[in-house]
């Protein structure tokens, strides 16, 4: 998701407080042994138990709060716990029913979680308002993981109202609890100036607290961030450090970012074949950019043989993916028949698929195929209509296009990367 911070905010606001609720009575042994097993760090009175819900050993788990809920059938906590304890297993049917009576007793770990459930659809039909209740009850009670997914709501309108102000307010509630992705959000709403003043330095110095809790996020967008200089000298070295800490974690953002860095031997020595590697296990998890950037390596030949089939299957599965510029890519493969028969209605399908987003190469291409009738009769008006809102982009070649339309030579087009 989200992670940065900037020299011109050394001191950040402070969130509202939030009245936390008193810390539980623990009942007895075995509900001692299930909140061991299952509870959140971020629960009051939990904090030096309490782990990640990717931490917790399920069969334990299971097993000790199965047991406290037969002695204490009627205690909400357990009833989360247990539900939380099915669903690290991948047990939703079961956690379910349970989630839902634990999150009516106010069990925050349960609105936390079932509010998750309804929001994205995991387990549950789709219930983004309901969802977004359940995460509101949860992050005014203080609890982070609740503060920070309300603030995903906020942030991308997910069952409320749009709104940045109220995503920055609970990103920052949860940030300052210690929440590792909730500072990296945080960081992001500074780098991009969404609900807070833009400032880079702020920005950083979230990712950078993110990172030093081992955050997957903030090492991607720290190292974004100083690989493009914002806010500060640009440092590919320690970028490519960061990617790597990411990529050894097995993230697709970290893994694709030091491909990148080897492939073009910035911040590290080049190393084409260890780029196409990453690229690959970026690739293997469904990544678009990932399959473009492999496929760019498949069509030159660079850290692995030229395989024109393999970078247009490539190609296409980014393509569908949403990413563009493979789809010009792909459309410069038919036209040109690289590997396979020249096809320009293919050619024109990609290209136009490109096009239709406002890609700009996508468009300057366009109006090359329709200035010399690659598949279709000539339409100059149409090509130069395409001209210019590529030119509109600042896309020089079409620029350059548009300034020679009518004059005898061939339009130009080129690759996208």
């Amino acid at each position: 998701m989200k992670s940065i911070l900037s020299s011109r905010q050394t001191v950040l606001a402070l969130a509202t407080v939030i009245a936390l609720p008193a810390a539980p009575v623990l009942a007895g042994p075995a509900f001692d042994a299930c909140a061991a097993q299952a509870s959140s760090q971020y629960e009051v009175g939990f904090e030096s138990i309490g782990m990640e819900t990717w931490d917790i050993n399920t069969s334990a788990a299971i097993k000790a709060c199965s047991e406290a809920l037969k002695q204490e059938p009627n205690s909400a906590q357990l009833k989360g716990w247990l539900a939380r304890a099915y669903f690290a297993n991948g047990d939703t049917a079961k956690a379910v029913p349970l989630f839902e009576e634990a999150a009516k007793g106010g069990h925050v770990v349960a609105q936390a979680i079932f509010g998750d459930m309804l929001i994205t659809g995991d387990g549950v039909d789709v219930d983004m308002e309901r969802g977004a209740e359940l995460l509101q009850e949860g992050a005014e009670a203080g609890f982070a993981l609740a503060q920070n997914s309300l603030g995903l709501s906020y942030d991308f309108g997910e069952g409320v109202e749009q709104d940045y102000n109220e995503a920055a307010h609970w990103y920052r509630a949860a940030a300052e609890q210690g929440m590792a992705k909730a500072q990296s959000n945080l960081g992001l709403m500074y780098q991009e100036g969404l609900g807070v003043p833009l400032d880079y330095v702020a920005a950083a110095a979230w990712f950078e607290r993110s990172v030093e809790q081992g955050d997957v996020s903030g090492q991607v967008n720290l190292g974004k961030l100083l690989q493009d200089g914002l806010g500060q000298k640009a440092n590919p070295t320690r970028a490519a450090e960061l990617y790597r800490l990411a990529a050894d974690q097995g993230d697709m953002y970290g893994q694709n970012n030091l491909a990148f860095l080897l492939e073009n031997g910035e911040g590290v020595d080049q190393d084409l074949k260890e780029a196409a590697e990453l690229y690959e296990l970026a690739a293997d998890q469904g990544m678009a950019l990932a399959m473009h950037n492999l496929a760019l390596l498949y069509e030159d030949g660079r850290g692995v043989a030229q395989d024109y089939a393999r970078a247009r299957k490539l190609y296409q599965e980014a393509a569908e993916g949403g990413e563009m510029r493979a789809a010009v890519n792909l459309g410069l493969i038919y036209m040109d028949g690289l590997g396979t028969a020249v096809d320009y209605d293919e050619a024109r399908k990609w290209t136009e698929m490109a096009a239709d987003k406002g890609q700009p190469i996508g468009l300057n291409n366009m109006g090359h195929i329709y200035e010399n009738g690659l598949g279709v009769d000539v339409d100059l008006a149409l090509a130069k209509s395409y001209y210019e809102q590529s030119a509109a982009q600042g896309y020089q070649l079409a620029v350059d296009n548009l300034a020679r339309l009518n004059q005898p030579a061939t339009g130009g087009k080129t690759k996208s990367k």
